[in-house]
């Protein structure tokens, strides 16, 4: 998979039509300084050598130095990665938390007013945009309510420098040291963005409990529950729902896999300093290496998300074992 992957990105990277040793030098630098620099990034090797280098250098735990930072690929990522997960994390979460509740509620009372709501929401979280949701919801919390910041992790960004960096998320690391102003401040940042991104998490959530626990609803073992005189709130969020989760776990999962790696335009809509923004800085300069470094990151964390998926699925159903 991993091989796959630098393979495609590599070659997709490199047909962007351009000179990043160009745009490093500048436009008006000289062709002898460009040239030298071209040499320097080792762009005047063949694409088949090129790809060698890279493999050789990757294998040895090497990414490669960012030609735009000056600085290694990998100290990049490590500063960059954790606001993403932040980001996808808090996303998720509400994702889970409308999605979930609306998607039982459609469930329960089918054709009815709940259910058709249920079904507007996901519809139009699958069909529009999500760049334009957050453009159209910045106008309004930010510009003419005021009710929300607009941009950034903070207002005042000197304030991560004061808080220790135990995980590098800084709503996290606020609430974890006690330091409650930065802690509120960077919440009230992190909630455009985060519901923006999880639209299109959301609808699926919602339409996926929605069937599935009208599937489950309709079978035996809920028809002997409320036989045996049991509370119909018990029917439904202990035996109904635990089973109805379970389809729901893999959406989840898969979701996990693609907000992390897709939330490019929303970090660059909110100016999130995560690696969606890092990778549209990098593809504007044609930075090879943290074009790809961004990808990899990105596809390991799809996989261990997915792996992670399928234990706990042994947890929601007691047929299945590791």
């Amino acid at each position: 998979m991993l091989f796959a992957i630098t393979l495609i990105t590599f070659v997709l990277s490199h047909i962007i039509p351009g000179d990043p040793a160009r745009l490093v030098a500048g436009i008006n630098a000289p062709a002898e300084e460009v040239d030298r620099l071209r040499a320097e990034l080792g762009l005047d090797k063949s694409l088949p050598e090129q790809y060698a280098i890279y493999l050789r250098d990757l294998a040895h735990g090497d990414l490669g130095t960012s030609h735009v930072t000056q600085r290694e690929v990998s100290e990049d990522l490590r500063a960059f990665f954790p606001a993403t997960f932040e980001l996808a994390a808090a996303a998720l979460v509400i994702a889970l938390a409308l999605g979930v509740p609306l998607g039982v509620l459609a469930a329960l009372h089918q054709g009815r007013f709940a259910d058709h709501l249920g079904r507007v929401l996901a519809l139009a979280g699958v069909a529009v945009p999500s760049f334009w949701i957050a453009i159209v919801l910045l106008v309004i919390f930010y510009r003419n309510l005021g009710w929300l910041p607009g941009s950034g992790q903070a207002t005042d960004l000197t304030v991560q420098t004061t808080i220790p960096n135990i995980t590098g998320m800084l709503v996290v690391d606020a609430l974890v040291t006690g330091h409650w102003s930065v802690f509120t401040n960077a919440l009230s940042h992190l909630i455009l963005p985060a519901f923006c991104l999880s639209l299109s998490t959301l609808a699926l959530v919602i339409r996926m409990t929605r069937s599935s626990m009208v599937e489950v609803l309709g079978e035996p073992y809920v028809a002997t529950a409320r036989a045996k005189g049991l509370p119909e709130r018990r029917v439904i969020f202990v035996h109904a729902l635990k089973n109805a989760l379970i389809p729901v776990l893999t959406i989840v999962g898969l979701s996990f896999g693609f907000l992390l790696g897709g939330s490019v335009l929303i970090e660059k809509v909110f100016a999130w300093p995560g690696i969606g923004l890092y990778a549209v800085d990098s593809i504007g300069f044609l930075d090879y290496n943290a074009i790809l470094g961004v990808t990899l990151v990105a596809t390991i964390s799809f996989i261990f998300v997915n792996l992670a998926v399928d234990i706990l699925y042994a947890k929601l159903d007691p047929r299945i074992r590791l």
